[in-house]
């Protein structure tokens, strides 16, 4: 089957003009712009014949039914929602790719055996809630009371209220049983596949990602009256614990045993004033690894770490919390097998490589066999405006994604599942 590359390219384009227009492309989970973004996809999904609904996790699915009821559901599935000022590919390319699909089938008449479902999930991005992989989690079973307890930081909305709010069902989450496979194309977000000269990425694994809280409390002061040998000043305890970590973190990944990145990419300081030595600040580290065992033994360092630096500047560790824990995933190899038999019959270079970012696959991978490509990345650029990937190598994933799940339709299998927990 050939795919339509100006149809998906149209599409991608086009979901990419519902953004914050004061901060292009941003599609903030729970916003009106992602509400807007989702009331589009859904309009498409039903153009296509699709029956639509929002699950009790707050995911936008498509489904069409196959022609076998007891065969089980294929679900081919990224995210919507982007970062504050994203870019028009990460996530969103993963579901135009299941329209395409969809609609690559529909017009060849093909019919499938098993059910497919096109899953926008839900806020695969840390929302203000600081959780991840919102949706993913709820059908996996990790969407647990304490993360739905969890407030948002300024307005107080639950996590419960703001799934309702997307119009799920949170006191109704179960744990899906019908999935068979589960299909994820995306883009690199690095420069490996570029940099070769390689069409497609055929993703071994997933990192896991523990991401920690710590506060540090100091004695907040004034600026122009208070002696720079009698402050507490919690900011720059802060700012030394970061770092430390770093510095630790570059000693770990030059060992080479296991891949590891540590990044502090959030910092609230209060009271924040211009005028004010600053009496507390909170930290939240975000620490991904494929061994659980170096991201465990990081933890451990980073509350060491933080233990000196508050005896050396008068200020003490008010918490030290997991805020979330995913282990590392392996991706299913029968399907690996697969993305790489399309690849070589269309003539099309692949390579093996790991994910050192996070994806709702890890998750599915505890229900069914998951796999995910890549497509490549311009000069690895993700998570900004400028992030860009061409016509013609997403077309390339596309098919080998609609290769792939094609393939698995038709033969099937039943392989192991991996847990990530």
């Amino acid at each position: 089957m050939l795919i339509n590359d100006s149809r998906m390219w149209h599409w991608l384009l086009t979901l990419g003009q519902y953004t914050d227009p004061a901060q292009p492309y941003t599609r903030r989970s729970f916003s009106e712009h992602f509400l807007a973004g989702r009331n589009w996809l859904t309009q498409q999904m039903k153009m296509l014949g699709l029956d639509t609904h929002i699950d009790s996790a707050g995911n936008l699915i498509g489904r069409i039914n196959g022609t076998e009821p007891d065969a089980g559901t294929l679900v081919i599935g990224s995210h919507s929602d982007t970062v504050p000022g994203g870019g028009r590919f990460d996530g969103i390319a993963g579901v135009i790719a299941g329209l395409e699909c969809i609609a690559t089938m529909k017009h060849a008449s093909y019919r499938p055996r098993h059910s497919i479902e096109i899953i926008d999930y839900l806020a695969e991005e840390p929302s203000e809630w600081g959780i991840s992989c919102v949706g993913s989690r709820g059908i996996s079973g990790f969407l647990n009371e304490a993360l739905l307890k969890t407030l948002h930081p300024e307005t107080g909305e639950s996590l419960r209220d703001a799934i309702r709010r997307m119009g799920g069902k949170p006191d109704q989450l179960s744990i899906r049983k019908d999935i068979k496979a589960s299909f994820e194309l995306h883009i690199e977000q690095g420069q490996i596949l570029e940099q070769h000269h390689e069409d497609i990425g055929i993703v071994s694994g997933i990192v896991g990602i523990l991401r920690l809280s710590l506060t540090l409390v100091g004695q907040a002061a004034h600026a122009g009256t208070t002696p720079m040998n009698m402050r507490q000043d919690a900011l720059v305890a802060a700012a030394n614990t970061i770092q430390r970590a770093d510095k630790l973190a570059r000693e770990v990944s030059a060992a080479g045993e296991h891949h590891i990145t540590v990044t502090c990419g959030q910092i609230f300081s209060s009271p924040n004033a211009s005028n004010v030595v600053p009496g507390e600040v909170r930290l939240v580290f975000d620490i991904r690894s494929d061994s659980h065992q170096v991201m465990e033994d990081y933890a451990d360092a980073l509350r060491n770490i933080t233990g000196q630096v508050t005896q050396e500047f008068g200020v003490s560790l008010q918490d030290f919390a997991i805020l979330t824990d995913t282990q590392p995933t392996l991706c299913n190899a029968q399907l690996m097998s697969l993305i790489q038999q399309s690849s070589q019959q269309r003539g099309w270079l692949s390579r093996v490589m790991p994910s050192g970012a996070g994806h709702d696959s890890a998750f599915l991978a505890t229900l069914a066999p998951a796999a995910m490509l890549f497509v490549p990345s311009l000069l690895g650029k993700s998570h900004c405006p400028e992030e860009w990937t061409s016509q013609e190598q997403l077309a390339r994933g596309i098919s080998v994604l609609l290769d792939t799940v094609l393939a698995f339709d038709r033969q099937g299998f039943e392989p192991s599942v991996r847990n990530v927990s």
